[in-house]
């Protein structure tokens, strides 16, 4: 066992779970966020049943209350955080393309992870080595959509504008994180058997948890800002 702890958003089933699971298996104490409580409760059931240390948190990234209380209860509990998986993330382009849509996609995949990421800083800079993962898409890649006719034909603007937009956060994050024991960097997953993949995706869900898994344990040497896929290094 080791003393790490290690908050994942949106983790009470899909990649989220997952990924709880790697990390507990390597000893590390899990936080499951979920917008439902009882949904986080279930998920720490599945994880507690085999053996890894995981407690339930009511987290709903866009609702600065629940972003505070966290914060607070990992603060009184624990005194740092050693690792945040932003892996919360939403899909609405099938519902239009319009304004709307965009803005509820940027509310949770771009500023509710910037609100909790920065509601949490202190507790990553109190942890001798903070890593910060943050759940992306190639999507997100403006260079591969508009030289892969594949993903340019995605037809998801606001899901991918979101994605561009944590990528380009994650870049200055860590260079604002220069000089500090805190990592940070983003990860495509790849094209998983989740209910946003689909069930004719071409990895299993703890394939697609790797890369997160991968870079929340990064060693001192380990790089910062990147986009990754596996040991690749995709273009921003």
């Amino acid at each position: 066992m080791n003393n790490k702890i290690a908050l994942i958003t949106g983790a009470n089933r899909g990649l989220g779970l997952e990924i709880g699971r790697q990390l507990g298996r390597q000893g590390i104490i899990v936080l499951l966020g979920a917008r439902s409580l009882s949904k986080a409760e279930d998920a720490a059931v599945q994880l507690k049943a085999e053996n890894i240390e995981a407690y339930p948190v009511e987290l709903d990234v866009t609702d600065d209350r629940h972003i505070r209380a966290v914060a607070a209860k990992i603060k009184a509990e624990y005194g740092k955080l050693d690792i945040l998986v932003n892996n919360a993330g939403i899909f609405l382009d099938h519902e239009g393309n319009n304004t709307d849509v965009m803005r509820r996609t940027f509310e949770v995949n771009i500023f509710g992870a910037h609100a909790l990421t920065e509601a949490l800083l202190p507790l990553l800079n109190a942890s001798p080595e903070g890593r910060i993962v943050n759940q992306s898409s190639i999507l997100g890649s403006v260079a591969t959509i508009l030289t892969n006719e594949m993903y340019a034909k995605a037809a998801a603007p606001a899901y991918t504008a979101s994605k561009a937009a944590l990528n380009a956060w994650t870049a200055q994050l860590s260079i604002q994180l220069r000089g500090t024991n805190v990592k940070v960097n983003a990860c495509h997953p790849g094209w998983v058997k989740t209910d946003l993949g689909g069930k004719d995706a071409d990895m299993e869900i703890h394939e697609g948890a790797e890369t997160a898994v991968s870079l929340a344990t990064l060693p001192s040497d380990g790089p910062t800002g990147g986009l990754f896929h596996g040991s690749e290094t995709l273009p921003w």
